[in-house]
């Protein structure tokens, strides 16, 4: 039994390196596949935020609409069939809803096809990369506790750039 105990104890953390591994390979993966569009961007097949402003709130290849209500934030993303999307990485817990459409979602935890309706919970410090396999509607639902109707402050309390600026988020909380 004290063996079998064993056994399991090691099983569990060859487990939990596999998973840390896989992590760091997407993270590795993902930040060259976005630093790639970034560089590629063309404002008309590619886009992408700027250093001035590294997140896109609207354009016509991703329409984005800002909705407020008191204590919430919403964001509806549209994505037309054949676009691909970099998320940013989300500080808090929130929900995603796919209202429309049929996305493909990849992650540190791997690769999930969602057909509408359908909803997630989102859990801090997740990058997705979204693909659309027809017109689709995505939801994200964020607490709004000041209320504010400034897209750039929520954006600055609700995403980091990148994991260096998580990690800082993470360690300064």
């Amino acid at each position: 039994m004290t063996i079998l105990g064993i056994n399991l104890i090691m099983s569990k953390n060859k487990i939990q390196k596999t998973k840390h591994e896989l992590s760091n390979d997407f993270r590795q993966k993902v930040t060259k596949l976005e630093k790639a569009m970034v560089a590629g961007a063309d404002g008309e097949n590619i886009i992408a935020g700027t250093k001035d402003k590294p997140i896109v709130t609207n354009s016509d290849k991703i329409p984005i609409k800002h909705f407020f209500m008191e204590g919430v934030y919403v964001r509806e993303m549209t994505m037309f069939e054949g676009t691909a999307v970099v998320g940013a990485i989300h500080k808090h817990l929130h929900m995603c809803f796919l209202l429309s459409g049929c996305l493909t979602v990849t992650d540190e935890s791997g690769t999930k096809d969602y057909i509408a309706p359908c909803y997630i919970i989102s859990s801090p410090g997740i990058k997705r990369v979204l693909y659309a396999h027809e017109d689709s509607v995505w939801y994200n639902i964020h607490q709004n506790p000041t209320n504010t109707e400034d897209v750039k402050e929520i954006e600055e309390n609700l995403v980091a750039i990148n994991y260096k600026e998580y990690e800082k988020y993470i360690n300064e909380k």
